[in-house]
């Protein structure tokens, strides 16, 4: 008797039990549900670098931030034709570009290519030094700088109010643009809309200059161990490229070789105002990419999006880039 009466006494629990929580769910499902704090939007991007590894170097990329280029008012055809070829990209201008440097630790020395604008052109570019130290680095530990051109998104991030932002490098860049950008009578005879970036090349480089820290490169050959020079004038007298090479891995910066990927890629004969000699920079960007193509050779470009490293494969009369798959660093 005692034992059945339990047993009612069970069932009727979990018989209210099972009705209490229908009743919870349907509340749940009728009644307004209370908001919680909206999170706040972060309105910012993670530290701009990528690291990757090539052979016994450390690559790490780094940004510079942004700008807008109204590239079809920039590239040397119809503007209409350079708006279609944007949208098959889902594109149209201006077009956001990277501003890319690239960090070579070569276990014996740190060398920098490039420098970013150093916050001269505008409040969407001019992060590389903070980029530098979210990668762990510090602007000390720079043993050199080797300058692909000297157009200020490359060469801005050298010096700050008059002083050397990389006091303990050596800074080294091709003798064509050494002999023009640093020559003060060629700037008198430049038009006066391009006199400002003489004065930036001059000032950027002044401090390494009046250290003795600077070292015009003169024919191509090795730099540093590990990197040569290039010679690929045509977007400015003396711009170079450089060639990584670390245990049969090679990685070539290529500087300004190509600025528009969604147009220069497909056609690569299509030129940009910013090129000084548009024969010679087609000519440039023709043997560089060329090799790379045979070769399997990684790039690297300075204003591909970030990171801007990958390979390059033939198609048709131009050229596919492939970008770098992301990587553990082991």
């Amino acid at each position: 008797m005692f034992h059945s009466q339990a047993a009612r006494a069970t069932r009727a629990t979990r018989a209210a039990a099972l009705m209490l929580a229908a009743a919870c769910v349907a509340l749940a499902v009728l009644a307004p549900v209370a908001a919680r704090a909206a999170a706040p939007l972060a309105k910012a991007q993670a530290p701009g670098y990528y690291r990757m590894m090539l052979g016994g170097f450390e690559v790490t990329a780094l940004n510079d931030g942004s700008f807008d280029l109204p590239v079809d008012k920039l590239l040397k055809q119809a503007p209409e034709t350079t708006d279609a070829e944007l949208a098959d990209y889902y594109q149209k201008p201006p077009v956001e570009t990277s501003i890319n440097a690239f960090l070579i630790n070569t276990g014996a020395r740190l060398v920098l290519i490039d420098t970013g604008t150093g916050g001269l052109s505008g409040p969407t570019a001019g992060t590389l030094l903070a980029n530098l130290r979210a990668a762990g680095y510090q602007p000390e530990q720079v043993d050199d700088v080797l300058v692909t051109h000297m157009h200020g998104d490359h060469v801005g991030g050298l010096a700050h109010d008059g002083a050397a932002v990389f006091p303990n490098a050596t800074v080294h860049a091709g003798k064509g643009d050494v002999d023009y950008y640093l020559n003060a009578d060629k700037m008198a005879a430049a038009p006066d809309a391009a006199k400002g970036g003489f004065r930036m090349a001059m000032n950027s480089m002044a401090p390494y200059v009046t250290a003795r820290h600077f070292q015009p490169i003169g024919a191509d050959g090795e730099v540093v161990p590990g990197i040569r020079s290039w010679a690929t004038p045509g977007h400015t007298p003396g711009h170079t490229s450089y060639v990584v090479e670390s245990q049969g891995q090679k990685l070539i910066v290529t500087g300004d070789l190509i600025h528009v990927a969604a147009v220069q890629f497909d056609h690569p004969g299509v030129t940009i105002s910013f090129d000084s000699d548009g024969d010679n920079a087609r000519a440039s960007r023709a043997r560089v990419f060329r090799q790379a193509a045979d070769d399997g050779t990684l790039i690297a470009a300075a204003h591909l999006q970030f990171p801007g490293i990958g390979r390059i494969k033939a198609n048709g009369d131009g050229w596919r880039f492939v970008p770098v798959v992301y990587s553990r660093m082991h």
